[in-house]
């Protein structure tokens, strides 16, 4: 079975790999506008489009068969009612980061297979537990490089690391790949575990 991953994360790359899966990387423009407010339900929908744009681009190419598995995914950070994705620049990330110290945020991810005309769509949820961080800390860290890329305005990987106090939930799913999630729902969609593709 070919597996592609949907996905020009580096984070999901490394993941995979660390896992020993062995995949392609393909990937395709999305548009990722949607007016869901359900974190869990929005990035359900972006994983799929994710999917489904690859699907539509391997068919095009004349390498799309139904031995080919697609995986996708998404991730947001849920503060309050508020959904934060990848900040728009620095002085998003300081919005975003000033939200989330000092109180505990949800991390979601959204998975998504696809293989032949089958898809399926699940996700899994994540608590983070930000420490209080002075407007210096919020600063420094806003201006280092590191938020720009990242759901939420941090990689709790990187040196968000210092801020962190612990987490409930598959640290996985933190860092972009639910890895607990998605192993489960591949055994209930090609019926078997990543280890065995």
């Amino acid at each position: 079975m070919r597996i592609v991953l949907a996905s020009k994360s580096p984070r999901r790359r490394e993941i995979l790999t660390m896992l020993g899966v062995k995949f392609d990387i393909v990937t395709a423009d999305t548009d990722e506008h949607s007016t869901i407010t359900d974190p869990a339900a929005l990035v359900e929908e972006l994983a799929l489009r994710k999917g489904r744009a690859v699907r539509e681009l391997l068919q095009a190419r004349g390498e799309w068969n139904n031995d080919t598995l697609i995986i996708a995914s998404d991730t947001v950070v849920a503060a309050g009612c508020e959904i934060l994705g990848k900040p728009e620049d620095e002085a998003d990330a300081a919005r975003m980061l000033r939200a989330l110290q000092g109180s505990a945020h949800h991390v979601i991810s959204g998975i998504a297979l696809i293989k032949g005309e089958k898809e399926i769509a699940d996700h899994d949820k994540t608590a983070v537990h930000f420490s209080p961080m002075t407007e210096e800390e919020i600063l420094w860290y806003a201006t280092s490089g590191e938020p720009l890329d990242k759901a939420g305005a941090y990689a709790v990987q990187g040196l968000a690391s210092l801020f962190i106090k612990g987490l409930s939930g598959d640290y996985f799913n933190v860092v972009g790949l639910p890895v607990y999630r998605l192993n489960q729902l591949t055994k209930q969609f090609v019926g078997k575990s990543l280890t065995e593709l």
